[in-house]
């Protein structure tokens, strides 16, 4: 429902909302909610965070308590790639929790969120952004803003008194559990009291603090690309790339009206999960409560608290997912410029040939069928059909994804069309033709 309802809520801003008010009644509930103010922005803040921590309980969950035992007579180098290394989880995460209900989210966003379930979720990620446990993000987005020159445009009035005061409140707040988190990773990193010390015996504990960073990295990149690629797409082909990895990145994206696009993006989802599970098996503590060895002797309830993996996911989300978002909405020519763009777009590709998540493309229309499911056209028409019923889409310009996470690579499909540059969907229409 967290990947669902963002390629619902991100895709539906320009659509009128009068058009699907009356058929649809809990969707115009969660648009009239989300699509208020800048609250678009703060979900998706907080879901970030709780798409990140549930990836993390899923690693403590899933992960195996004893590398060498016996998993249905496999070999050794069979359980290490499906289970140390987590091959395993990551194809059913990737496949079952997020790419099967984007592929039907992306182009029915309407009947998606038609349920309490949905509104349910809009308002957890809201209380999560309320909570100001990620607001250091709103300072990195003002330091961004005002180094790149761009204003970042808001649908809310300037923040004056007190709300100007609990809003700055928080973000120091949010600064102090950030660097937290920070410290607990560390030096549990350098004391070998991580999930690495016992996946990886191996493995010194300076290359793991080195992998850690590494693999925030690749993170926050791929976070970024998504970002950057989305914008780019609205520019003119000659302004999309201004060194030679830029032009080589966008001749490979763009390639036949822009089909490597949703490629990228399938392998891209790959590739972020299987970040984040290492991230998670990195940052994951194993240390027992009521032993002595809390950290920083801390009590056993806060540190069966850290022990599902909070600081990871705290951290993961704002220095390896927000921030990169948000320096490649304000400079979007930077990250394609970038050669590690290049190269993870090749990886990506490859990824998404290798077939994978293509079991994605099944689940979703057994999901389809099963949930009644029918694309926007059916409710709201295409965006020329409303155009020419002068209800046409609201306009969304550059300009506005600047600083929030709602542009870009967030912008969402175009509700009601089948372009290539909104997703894999001629194999969608395929496989319904077929059916």
């Amino acid at each position: 429902m967290i990947e669902g309802q963002q390629a619902s809520l991100v895709g539906l801003p320009p659509v009128d909302p009068d058009l699907y008010k009356d058929s649809h009644p809990v969707t115009y509930k969660n648009a009239a909610l989300a699509f208020k103010g800048d609250n678009l922005d703060r979900y998706l803040m907080g879901r970030q965070f709780m798409v990140l921590l549930v990836v993390f309980v899923i690693n403590q969950c899933a992960g195996p308590l004893d590398p060498n035992g016996d998993v249905l007579g496999f070999s050794k180098g069979v359980k290490v790639v499906f289970l140390d290394i987590g091959l395993a989880m990551v194809i059913f995460t990737c496949i079952l929790g997020q790419l099967t209900t984007q592929v039907n989210a992306s182009h029915m966003m309407i009947d998606y969120i038609n349920n309490y379930f949905a509104l349910f979720t809009l308002y957890t990620a809201m209380t999560v952004e309320f909570s100001g446990v990620m607001h250091s993000s709103y300072l990195i987005q003002n330091i961004l803003a005002a180094v790149s020159g761009k204003p970042i445009i808001s649908n809310e009035e300037p923040k004056t008194g007190f709300t100007f005061a609990f809003f700055w409140g928080r973000v120091l707040m949010s600064l102090a559990i950030l660097g937290f988190c920070l410290a607990v990773v560390l030096v549990s990193l350098f004391n070998g009291d991580t999930m690495m010390a016992v996946k990886y015996p191996s493995v010194p504990n300076g290359v793991s603090v080195f992998l850690f960073f590494f693999f925030m990295a690749i993170v926050g990149m791929l976070e970024g690309m998504q970002i950057a690629f989305f914008a780019v797409a609205k520019l003119p082909v000659n302004e999309r790339g201004t060194s030679f990895f830029g032009r080589k990145t966008c001749e490979l994206l763009f390639k036949g009206n822009g089909q490597n696009l949703p490629g990228f993006m399938i392998g891209r989802q790959l590739t972020v999960v299987f970040s984040f599970f290492l991230v998670a098996s990195i940052t994951g503590l194993n240390i027992t409560p009521g032993e002595g060895n809390n950290i920083f002797g801390i009590s056993d309830g806060a540190q069966k608290f850290l022990n599902y993996g909070f600081h990871g996911a705290v951290i993961t989300t704002i220095l390896a997912s927000i921030t990169w978002q948000l320096a490649a909405s304000a400079f979007p020519i930077a990250f394609l410029n970038n050669p590690v763009t290049f190269i993870l777009l090749c990886v990506a590709l490859f990824l998404e040939f290798t077939g994978l998540c293509s079991g994605a493309w099944v689940l979703a229309r057994i999901q389809k069928q099963a949930c009644g499911f029918q694309y926007d056209e059916v409710y709201v028409g295409t965006p020329e059909e409303r155009l020419a019923n002068n209800h046409g889409d609201k306009a969304m310009t550059a300009a506005q994804d600047v600083g929030h996470l709602t542009g870009g690579g967030f912008a969402g499909h175009v509700c009601g069309s089948h372009d290539a540059l909104d997703g894999p969907i001629q194999s969608k229409d395929a496989i319904d033709a077929a059916a």
